[in-house]
């Protein structure tokens, strides 16, 4: 073979080593002798050997799960909390040239941003407001990877164990509340009850009748049932005409 078919074999080879392919969702950071010459892909790229190197970036969601933090809230309670966070790249020349690893960067920072702001909150807003903490971490962590070319999207916390003892203060708090809560429906509904008998003994005093007709519905209830013996009251008010014809007489 002669020289040049062993240059044009050399050349070829050379080339087809130069192609590479990147899929839909990543993007190539090339650098020449050093330099950074920006993001190439998807497709098929030319990256030269020895004069380049590429960093292949994903451009997909990454999800990262937070370890279990001990946290102690500001009403000094100790407490076990994870998260998972949600983010993706968005420039991919920064993510490779600002931080040396993006993703355990981001997961470190995650980790002491949990602590931090969990530790600026009571265990009651803790419990009962999650989507404001996760909406406040959110904000946090996206402004700090901001530089980074990396957008936080979502940041949830999973899991908040709490101490043995804490658990049964809680179960006791909560408990009484629910006592508490009864206690305030029962009494409600003797006011209510006691408001009802007023008016009805308004409405008998002013219409004396209701009183014996009243009575006499009393009689055919207690008839209807299966009692051996009944003892039932007699109004004074039905004697009252035969007391007013004795006077008289």
């Amino acid at each position: 073979m002669s020289g040049i078919g062993i240059f044009v074999l050399i050349v070829v080879l050379y080339i087809l080593m130069s192609i590479k392919i990147l899929n839909e969702y990543e993007r190539g950071v090339v650098f020449r002798l050093g330099r950074i010459i920006g993001a190439k892909g998807p497709g098929v790229i030319l990256v030269f050997p020895v004069i380049d190197t590429m960093r292949r970036i994903d451009l997909r969601v990454v999800t990262i799960d937070v370890p279990p933090q001990d946290v102690i809230t500001k009403d000094n309670v100790t407490v076990k909390v994870n998260a998972v966070i949600y983010f993706r790249v968005l420039d991919p020349n920064k993510a490779v040239i600002e931080v040396e690893n993006y993703l355990y960067a981001t997961s470190q920072l995650a980790q002491t941003t949990l602590r931090s702001v969990l530790g600026q909150s009571e265990l009651d807003e803790l419990l009962a407001h999650r989507d404001k903490i996760n909406q406040q971490l959110q904000s946090i962590l996206d402004k700090q990877t901001e530089s980074w070319g990396i957008k936080v999207s979502t940041v949830e916390t999973k899991n908040v164990d709490l101490p043995q003892e804490m658990q049964r203060a809680i179960a006791k708090q909560a408990e009484a509340e629910r006592e508490r809560r009864a206690k305030v429906i029962a009494a409600e509904g003797e006011f209510q009850a006691a408001a009802k008998l007023v008016e009805a003994a308004k409405m008998m005093e002013e219409h004396p009748a209701a009183i014996q007709l009243r009575y006499l519905q009393t009689l055919v209830e207690v008839s209807a049932s299966n009692n051996s013996t009944t003892i039932f009251p007699i109004p004074i008010d039905l004697f009252r005409p035969f007391f007013e014809k004795a006077k008289k007489d």
